[in-house]
């Protein structure tokens, strides 16, 4: 007697992937423009003017990485209930990550309008004062969009969560149109610097807001938010919201922190006196980040087709796939990572001289680069990728701790044992950080492969 195996049908087909990660790809790469087209934009107004945008924009970066991860933990809920076949549930906690969002976008413009020159001093310590009249007037309107950033991220994450990121893409794509027009109209034909890189930013992310809020709202998407204007707050919706983003969001904080903490180490390099090497070192380090940061985007990218896929995954129980899917996607991120890496690796050497630097920093940036390009490859899709399958399960606290321990022992504190005690420099600040994605990766990687993950819920 013959018998089969009926196999369950895929919840989301090899187009279904594709089409949902090739548009986040365009949006990250979109999204690293923003801020950079500020800073570009403002140097003809004088150096002053490019350090108080600077400055601000480190602060606006954590804010910004705050909103997302509140986002990213509505979009775990919403996809859970999606997986659920709950679609009311569904566009119930749309509805409350959109108030959660603002809520604390409001409180967090507040606290910035307030104290914005308290915040920088205590952030930077003394600041020229050309500088801070700068950052005073950029901080001032950048944290009037936070409220808009905040729709935004919340608007984008919630189209994800339903499998489209085509819409955030052209979101994302008209913001910077818009950033980059009016920064040109008022930097260049106003002459308002610090001022119109501001107004730019602002009325960029009023935009964005306003397309994506009107789009949330159409009643044929499967998860909507309806009558938006008239707030009903569901706490125990929100708890479940802030079950993931809340951890999400201390661990994206940290991480930001970390980074400013191990710069000011990097900027603070005696080599022997030789304030030429110490700058040497400095800006090595930024044009090293910036050309790494391309290479890292498919990997963010799958890292959040991730929180649609397996949160819906699991949102139906269904753990067999949600794993099946998880190792399919990391070997997308390994693949796409890599041909990146291998890239970087050979055009180094080509890329850095565009910089302009001098023969000393370009060697610099060119063997830290490769020593990246090594690294990355093997670990940084298990740091970094893979833990965004925990999140979606609700195993966020998980990844928060592990994250925070590797950061605070590896990447800061053996920079400073690498970098400043045994005198690697720059080189053993990056070694540090290679540390970091060697610790946590191997963490989450046994973490996944035992199975503790999926006996957590959100919902």
């Amino acid at each position: 007697m013959e018998t089969t195996v009926r196999a369950q049908k895929p919840m989301f087909s090899n187009q279904d992937l594709v089409r949902l990660m090739i548009p986040l790809v365009v949006e990250q790469l979109l999204l690293m423009t923003v801020g950079m087209a500020d800073t570009m934009m403002v140097t003809n107004a004088g150096e002053s003017v490019v350090s108080g945008v600077s400055l601000v924009d480190n602060i606006n970066i954590l804010i910004i990485n705050i909103f997302s991860a509140l986002s990213t933990g509505g979009a775990v809920v919403v996809a859970q209930y999606l997986g659920r076949r709950e679609p009311e549930n569904a566009r119930s906690a749309a509805r409350q990550l959109l108030y959660a969002a603002l809520l604390a976008a409001l409180a967090l413009m507040a606290l910035a309008l307030l104290l914005r020159e308290h915040i920088l001093r205590l952030l930077f310590g003394d600041i020229a004062q050309e500088v801070m009249d700068s950052a005073l007037i950029y901080f001032l309107l950048t944290a009037a969009a936070y409220p808009f950033i905040a729709i935004y991220n919340a608007g984008a994450a919630l189209f994800r969560a339903m499998g489209n990121s085509k819409v955030s893409m052209v979101n994302s794509f008209i913001v910077n149109l818009i950033n980059i027009a009016v920064n040109a109209l008022l930097i260049y034909g106003f002459d308002m610097g610090a001022a119109g890189a501001g107004l730019g930013t602002l009325t960029s992310r009023i935009a964005a807001a306003v397309i994506i809020g009107v789009k949330i709202t159409r009643k044929s998407l499967p998860v909507y938010v309806e009558d938006p204007f008239h707030p009903r707050l569901q706490w125990k919706m929100i708890r479940a919201i802030l079950r993931v983003g809340v951890p999400a969001g201390i661990e994206n904080g940290m991480f930001q922190v970390g980074k400013l903490l191990v710069l000011r180490l990097v900027t603070s390099f005696d080599a022997g006196v030789n304030l030429a090497i110490q700058g040497s070192a400095v800006a090595a380090n930024a044009i090293s980040g910036s050309i790494a940061g391309f290479i890292n985007v498919p990997g963010q990218a799958v890292g959040l087709s991730m929180v649609t896929v397996i949160g819906q995954c699991m949102g139906a129980s269904d753990h067999e796939q949600a794993v099946g899917y998880t190792k399919k996607l990391m070997k997308v991120s390994y693949l796409a990572m890599g041909a990146s890496c291998v890239c970087l690796f050979f055009a180094a050497p080509a890329l850095v001289p565009l910089f302009n630097l001098t023969p000393a920093t370009a060697a610099i940036a060119i063997q830290v680069l490769r020593w990246n390009s090594v690294f990355t490859i093997i670990f940084w899709p298990m740091s970094f990728t893979l833990p965004n399958a925990l999140r979606a399960a609700g195993d966020a606290k998980f990844t928060m701790v592990v994250s925070m321990l590797s950061m605070w022992i590896c990447r800061i504190g053996m920079s400073y044992l690498l970098g400043l005690g045994m005198g690697l420099g720059l080189l053993g600040v990056w070694m540090a950080m290679f540390a970091d994605w060697i610790v946590r990766g191997a963490v989450f990687l046994v973490h996944f492969l035992r199975g503790k993950w999926k006996n957590h819920h959100v919902i």
